[in-house]
């Protein structure tokens, strides 16, 4: 009876531990995704940025005089960041994204 209760508890715990790894690579290949979509637009104008995305929601200026450009998106009550660094010459060079998926 003992080992009975063992081989079930055993097999649950290696169920919910697949679960898990599951949902952690979702996430990754999300997150991958993202990253290639966005990484289009580098070296790309900051009108044709405009153009697709709208006007950003912040626009945050730099020492360096580049400015970031601050798009706001909500999901799931989950708050989506996306910024995009655009250099003096008005083009995009860099971005990150926080929380989107």
């Amino acid at each position: 009876m003992k080992n009975f209760f063992f081989v079930i508890l055993c097999t649950l715990l290696l169920i919910l531990m697949n679960g898990c790894q599951t949902v952690s690579k979702k996430i990754e290949d999300t997150t991958d995704k993202e990253k290639q979509e966005l990484s289009k637009w580098l070296n790309k104008t900051e009108e044709d940025l405009k153009s697709f995305f709208g006007q950003p929601d912040k626009i945050k200026f730099s020492s360096t005089r580049n400015r970031y450009y601050v798009y706001i998106t909500e999901k799931y009550k989950i708050k989506c960041e996306r910024k995009f660094e655009i250099n003096p010459r008005n083009i995009v060079i860099g971005f990150t994204s926080k929380n989107c998926f």
